[in-house]
C-alpha cells in the first residue's frame, strides 16, 4: 500500500500552491509506486486534495487506494542539510503558507505544471498515445517487443533544480534532508505510465533491449530561454558541437547544474519556476530498428567491375559494381534505410574471385522487414544470382554483428591463393621458371603501389609470399599459382613497381614481367559458415 505521511503535508500544499501537477507532487514527495503514477489525473488532484483537508488528529496517514509494487528507491537516507535562509539578492521567494485550504484548492487547478510543461499531463493521456501507436503503425514496422525514449527540453533540467531547492528548504524546516537522488526522476515517472499504455495499444511488451525503438523529441519553444543564464556561471560546459544546432543540450545543462552554487543559481532563476501559459510540443515521433546483418560469399565473373561504386570527381567511372548487385535485392527485401558493405579484402575492377568466393557482410540499417526464414535467405539468394551474370553469392545467412568480427580477425595472418598470367620480355624454357616451385616463405618489402599512393599512407610492408607452382605456356607466358599472405600486393610482386617491391618475378627471372591477368582462387577465411544450398 502506498501511501503519503504527515511529513508530505507541506510539501504537497507548497507545490500544488506554485502550479506543480500531481504527479510531480507524487515525485518530490519521493513515492516509488509506479502504479500511483498510472492513475486518472483527476483522480490524484481529488485524491491530493483529500489528504489536504484531512485533519490531522483524526488520521495521521491517508492512503492512495492502489496496488503498490516493491519501491525502487529507499528515500531519505542522505543526511545533506536544507540551505539556511538567503537574502533578497538570492533567495527562494517567500510562498504564503496554504493554511487556508480554499486557497490551495483554488491554485491547484493549474493548466500547465511549472515543473514537467505539461509531460506528466497531456502526453500521458489516452489521444497521445494512439496518436504514437498510429505513427507506429503506419511505418509498417516488424517488431516483437519496443523500447520506449523521450529526449526532454533542456530547461526541464533547470525547473527541476529549482523546485528541488524549494522543497528542500521547506523539508529542512521540518529537519528532515532531501538529495537530488530521492527525487522520482521525470523520464523514469513518465515511462511507469506510458510503458503499459502502449504496450496494450502496440500488442507487444516493453523490454529495454529491444531492438527496435520508439522516440518521442518533446520542445518547449516558450522556455528554451531559461537555460542560458548557465552559460554565463559555467562556460566551460557549453561547447559548440559539429553534430548539434544548439550548445545548450540536456548533458551541457546537467553538467553546469552540478557546478553552479545554490546561492548563484537563486540569484538567476525564479524559485519556484513560473507556470507557462503552453504545453510541451511532441516536435518528432519517430521509429528506429536495429541494424540487421546478413553475410555469405561472392564469387565475381568480370574483369570490368569493382567491388564498391568507382567515382571519381564526383563521376561515376562504371556503371555498377559488387556491392550494388547484392545490396539492391536486400535493401528492396528487408525494407532498410541504408546500408554498409564489409568484406575481407578487395579484389581490383579487373580482377576476378573464383572458387568459395570472398566473404562479405551487409549492414542494413533501419529495416522494417526483419523476419526471414533459412527458405526466405535461400531464395533471396537466387533471386541475387539470376540477376546478374557478372557475380554470384553462396551462404547467404543472417548473423550477429559480433559474428562479423571473425571476418576481420587476423586478417593479415590469414592466405589468399592467386593465379597471375604473366608475360616477359625475353623468350624463357621450362626450365628457365622451374626453380620458382622450390622457393618457400619468401620475404617481400613493399613500399606502398604508386597506384594506391593516393588513398594509402606511405609505407614499407614486409609479405610473405608462402609457395608459388609455375604452369609454362609458351616461350614469353607462363602461369603463376601462388599462394600468399593476405594484404600482398600480387600486381606488383610481378612487375617490381619500379623497384618498390623487392625480390619481385622480374628481378628472380632477370628480365622484364609483367601480369596479363589475375584471379583469385581462395580466400582462406572460415566464415561465414557453409549452408547446404
Amino acid at each position: 500500500m502506498s501511501s503519503l505521511t504527515e511529513k508530505d503535508r507541506p510539501i504537497v500544499q507548497l507545490l500544488l500552491n506554485t502550479g506543480t501537477c500531481p504527479r510531480c507532487i507524487l515525485r518530490f514527495c519521493c513515492v516509488g509506486s509506479q502504479a500511483l503514477y498510472r492513475c486518472p489525473y483527476k483522480d490524484l488532484m481529488k485524491d491530493l486534495k483529500e489528504f489536504l483537508k484531512n485533519n490531522q488528529e483524526k488520521e495521521d496517514t491517508v492512503c492512495f487506494d492502489v496496488v503498490d509494487p516493491p519501491c525502487k528507491r529507499i528515500r531519505l537516507e542522505h543526511t545533506e542539510e536544507g540551505p539556511d535562509e538567503l537574502n533578497h539578492n538570492g533567495a527562494l521567494q517567500q510562498i504564503p503558507s496554504v493554511n487556508n485550504e480554499n486557497t490551495a484548492m483554488e491554485n491547484s487547478a493549474v493548466k500547465v505544471c511549472n515543473v514537467c510543461l505539461g509531460i506528466l499531463q497531456e502526453f500521458c493521456e489516452a489521444d497521445f498515445v494512439k496518436k504514437v501507436c498510429q505513427k507506429v503503425n503506419s511505418a509498417d514496422y516488424q517488431f516483437t517487443s519496443f523500447v520506449f525514449s523521450v529526449s526532454l527540453p533542456p530547461q526541464l533540467s533547470v525547473r527541476e533544480r529549482a523546485a528541488w531547492l524549494l522543497v528542500k528548504q521547506e523539508m529542512g524546516k521540518l529537519g528532515l534532508p532531501l538529495a537530488k537522488d530521492d527525487i522520482v526522476q521525470l523520464k523514469e515517472a513518465y515511462k511507469w505510465i506510458i510503458h503499459p499504455q502502449l504496450s496494450e495499444e502496440l500488442g507487444v511488451p516493453a523490454d529495454g533491449k529491444s531492438l527496435f525503438e520508439v522516440s518521442v523529441v518533446f520542445a518547449h519553444p516558450e522556455t528554451e530561454e531559461e537555460c542560458r543564464f548557465l552559460a554565463t556561471a559555467c562556460p566551460d560546459c557549453f561547447k559548440p558541437a559539429k553534430n548539434k544546432q544548439s550548445v545548450f543540450t540536456r548533458m551541457a545543462v546537467i553538467k553546469a547544474l552540478e557546478k553552479i552554487k545554490e546561492e548563484d543559481f537563486l540569484k538567476h532563476f525564479p524559485c519556484p519556476p513560473s507556470s507557462p501559459k503552453n504545453l510541451c510540443v511532441a516536435l518528432e515521433i519517430q521509429c528506429n530498428n536495429g541494424a540487421v546483418f546478413v553475410a555469405g560469399r561472392y564469387n565475381k565473373y568480370s574483369r570490368n567491375l569493382p567491388q564498391t561504386p568507382w567515382i571519381i570527381d564526383g563521376e561515376r567511372k562504371l556503371e555498377s559494381s559488387v556491392e550494388e548487385l547484392i545490396s539492391e535485392h536486400l535493401m528492396a527485401e528487408f525494407k532498410a534505410d541504408s546500408f554498409n558493405f564489409s568484406s575481407s579484402g578487395r579484389e581490383d575492377v579487373d580482377v576476378r574471385t573464383l572458387g568459395n568466393g570472398r566473404p562479405f557482410a551487409i549492414e542494413l540499417v533501419n529495416p522494417r522487414r526483419i523476419h526471414f526464414t533459412a527458405e526466405d535467405m535461400k531464395g533471396l539468394q537466387q533471386t541475387i544470382n539470376n540477376s546478374s551474370d557478372k557475380i554470384q553469392v553462396r551462404d547467404l545467412q543472417l548473423v550477429t554483428r559480433s559474428a562479423i568480427g571473425r571476418m576481420k580477425e587476423g586478417e593479415e595472418e590469414k592466405t589468399k591463393t592467386y593465379s597471375a598470367l604473366i608475360w616477359t620480355d625475353k623468350a624463357i624454357q621450362r626450365e628457365d621458371i622451374a626453380f620458382l616451385d622450390d622457393i618457400k616463405e619468401l620475404k617481400l618489402d613493399q613500399k606502398t603501389p604508386l597506384r594506391v599512393l593516393h588513398r594509402r599512407p606511405l609505407a614499407v610492408r614486409c609479405r610473405i609470399i608462402h609457395t608459388m607452382r609455375s604452369e609454362y605456356i609458351d616461350e614469353h607466358h607462363f602461369r603463376l599459382h601462388l599462394k600468399t599472405q593476405a594484404g600482398t600486393y600480387i600486381k606488383e610482386f610481378v612487375h617490381g613497381d619500379f623497384g618498390r617491391t623487392k625480390p619481385n618475378i622480374g628481378s628472380l627471372l632477370n628480365r622484364t614481367a609483367d601480369i596479363l591477368e589475375l584471379d583469385v582462387e581462395s580466400v582462406d577465411v572460415d566464415w561465414p559458415p557453409a549452408l547446404d544450398n
